[in-house]
């Protein structure tokens, strides 16, 4: 059975719906579409940093502009109410995406990287000091690990690292080792944006709440292409963006236990988050729109919820297998090759991703090569850059797949590659 035979699903029907894939690539980027040599059809494989749109996700967004664009949880006016509607229901129907209990326990930021933020400043700088510790793993993304290194230097707690195995995997009896009476709380990526290592979160879960520890899951790799499931995981937060799972950019997700979330105090404030004022002093709003202050990303959060919909339609399963099928191919393919280095676990036990490294090409000299090809990768270091040290690297070129790409695209992405490690040879 050929790889195209194993595909989940009708892939040509869903690359139909994005009509972007449609474009050719190679002119100047200032006048796309107009340049000689503008003809070369793009291969989109970026996906890990941006997926791209599709059409039921820009109508929702353009229906909210076309016909009933008004500010939510302000006015009496029909449009007003029109619009708080569809943004209330946008937060049930990710809590129920997510296994959430209700849309308390939602909270829309502009992406995860706020979500992170908002936990740390809210209930970090209220809920540690010296003698407490944070527990992150090494190969956690700039967005935790940073922000948990600064709220540790200003509360004076401890951040540990979990150490990662030369196969790419969490060392879990590091972990057991790291987390302890004294951790508050505990801070991994679920799938890693950089090895495509899949953490075992409930583990974790467990390890931490045996030490009545907290633990938020960055899910911005899982949540958009694997079900995830926040019961299941038993996690205190979780976050995740749209961008990154068919939906528009500046939206973002915030789950929270809402025992927790309703102990927190806002994070930023203005309106909205308020339920009275007066000149001495001021009480909140119900969750979650507590934790939204000033007007919100209300086409944004319509689109994120149509993205949900288009993404539940599809089938989380089904996205997952078929990432799994083609970065399992990407990975024999490569590794085919010969001078190619391959970063994480083998290639059946990873997520939708391939970061590497082609012996004497740097990854930047790479991914321009493969633009040439109308191939668009990620190098750099994926905001990991304390993870590439490690590896002993500076950056590393990734692959990334999602729903609408093909083994066609693979094939094209390999023997590009091909032809950079023999132009270099």
């Amino acid at each position: 059975m050929g790889v195209q035979e194993q595909y989940p699903f009708d892939v040509e029907a869903i690359r139909d719906d994005f009509p972007i894939l449609q474009r050719s690539v190679g002119g100047d980027p200032e006048t796309p579409g107009e340049g000689p040599g503008d003809d070369t059809p793009l291969v989109y494989l970026d996906n890990a940093a941006t997926t791209h749109t599709p059409e039921p996700v820009v109508e929702a967004m353009s229906d909210y502009y076309r016909t009933y664009n008004s500010n939510v949880h302000r006015g009496i006016h029909q449009l007003s109410q029109e619009a708080s509607v569809a943004y209330e229901k946008a937060h049930d129907t990710v809590a129920e995406f997510i296994g959430a209990s209700g849309r308390e326990e939602i909270v829309f930021t502009k992406n995860t990287t706020e979500a992170m933020n908002l936990v740390a400043y809210a209930w970090g700088l209220e809920e540690l000091g010296p003698g407490d510790n944070v527990v992150l793993s090494e190969m956690e993304h700039h967005a935790s690990l940073v922000t948990w290194q600064q709220i540790g230097k200003r509360t004076g707690a401890e951040v540990r690292f979990i150490e990662v195995t030369e196969d790419g995997r969490l060392d879990m009896a590091d972990a057991a080792t790291k987390i302890d009476d004294d951790t508050e709380m505990v801070s991994v990526v679920h799938v890693s944006n950089t090895l495509g290592t899949i953490n075992p979160i409930r583990e974790l879960a467990d390890l931490a709440h045996d030490h009545d520890s907290l633990i938020f899951a960055d899910a911005a790799q899982s949540v958009p292409n694997r079900p995830v499931d926040v019961a299941d995981l038993d996690v205190d937060f979780l976050a995740f963006s749209g961008h990154k799972m068919a939906g528009p950019t500046g939206i973002g997700v915030l789950y929270g236990r809402e025992a927790v979330l309703d102990a927190m105090s806002p994070y930023l404030y203005g309106g909205d988050m308020i339920r009275r004022v007066t000149f001495e002093d001021s009480t909140w709003e119900d969750l979650p729109w507590k934790f939204e202050a000033g007007t919100p990303s209300i086409a944004e959060g319509i689109g994120l919820a149509a993205a949900v919909e288009y993404v539940e339609e599809v089938g989380r399963d089904r996205i997952e297998a078929h990432e799994r099928l083609l970065a399992e191919y990407a990975y024999e393919e490569l590794e085919a090759l010969g001078g190619v280095e391959i970063y994480g676990p083998p290639a059946d036990e990873r997520g939708g991703l391939v970061a590497f490294n082609v012996d004497g090409v740097h990854a930047h000299d790479l991914s321009s090569i493969l633009n040439d090809y109308g191939v668009a990768i990620r190098a750099g270091d994926h905001c990991t850059q304390p993870l590439h040290e490690k590896m002993g690297v500076a950056a590393s070129a990734r692959a990334s797949f999602y729903v609408y790409n093909t083994v066609e695209e693979v094939d094209a992405l390999v023997d590009a590659v091909a032809d950079a490690r023999d132009l270099f040879a």
